[in-house]
């Protein structure tokens, strides 16, 4: 795909995403038909690029942002261009050379797909993408007893263009889209985002907020708090209703 990111932007969200079909498991956010991801200009602009920490269960009522503060799709991709750019080296040794401009056009094109096969919204699946990887194509697998490969981390997925120490470069487009699926539509041995929407309920932005604590965790506090991470980052959920909003480079003020 010879168009430039910006050109992206303009020009993929003017038509259909192609979906690209090859996993076995196939969750669908029940909740989630109306969501539009050829609109990239769904939201408030780019937003604000602060940090703001939230606690408590996700709620508008309790401070956290809803969805009509949210930025677009191609403002938020635009956003972090540069820091998917870089994100490769910023991990540390073991994650393999910086992406390509190519593999970040091809990182769109997998978070599009992705969400219109699966109802989940762009916005949310870019911001856990991010969270997870910092949008690294060649980002380590993560083991903690279940290996959690790819731009998701998905719990056993099947894709990766880092598979024990064997780098990838580039990094095919058929890795990528299938690194994005997986942690948006489940593998055969973990639940996706889409079926953990399913789980918490909702259609709001407090839903999607619960969701990635659970993603995070594998669960939700009973008290509904969101910001108990329990063994994983407690400033999960908060990091990913910042991300959101806008946020890219500015200082957390969020203790992990």
């Amino acid at each position: 795909m010879p168009l430039t990111l910006l050109s992206a932007v303009t020009l993929l969200g003017l038509v259909n995403p192609t979906p690209v079909f090859h996993r076995a498991s196939k969750q669908v956010f029940a909740l989630g038909a109306a969501n539009r991801p050829t609109n990239v200009h769904d939201g408030v602009g780019a937003g604000c690029d602060t940090y703001k920490t939230y606690s408590g269960d996700g709620s508008a009522s309790s401070g956290w942002p809803d969805m009509a503060q949210w930025v677009s799709f191609g403002d938020m991709f635009v956003a972090n261009q540069n820091l998917m750019r870089a994100s490769c080296v910023n991990l540390g040794p073991g994650n393999g050379p910086d992406n390509s401009d190519e593999e970040i056009e091809q990182i769109w094109d997998a978070v599009q797909s992705a969400s219109t096969q699966t109802n989940v919204d762009h916005r949310f699946i870019l911001a856990i993408l991010l969270q997870e990887s910092s949008g690294c194509v060649r980002v380590r697998t993560t083991d903690n007893g279940v290996p959690n490969p790819g731009l998701m981390q998905a719990h056993d997925g099947g894709f990766s263009c880092n598979t024990n120490g064997n780098i990838q470069t580039p990094c095919p487009a058929s890795e990528i889209d299938g690194m994005v699926l997986d942690g948006v539509a489940g593998t055969l041995s973990g639940d996706g985002l889409a079926g953990i929407l399913n789980q918490v309920g909702g259609e709001d932005a407090r839903a999607y907020y619960r969701a990635a604590r659970q993603y995070n965790t594998g669960s939700i506090a009973e008290d509904g708090n969101l910001d108990e991470g329990g063994y994983s980052t407690d400033c999960y959920a908060s990091d990913i209703a910042n991300r959101l909003t806008g946020w890219v480079w500015a200082e957390s003020g969020c203790s992990h």
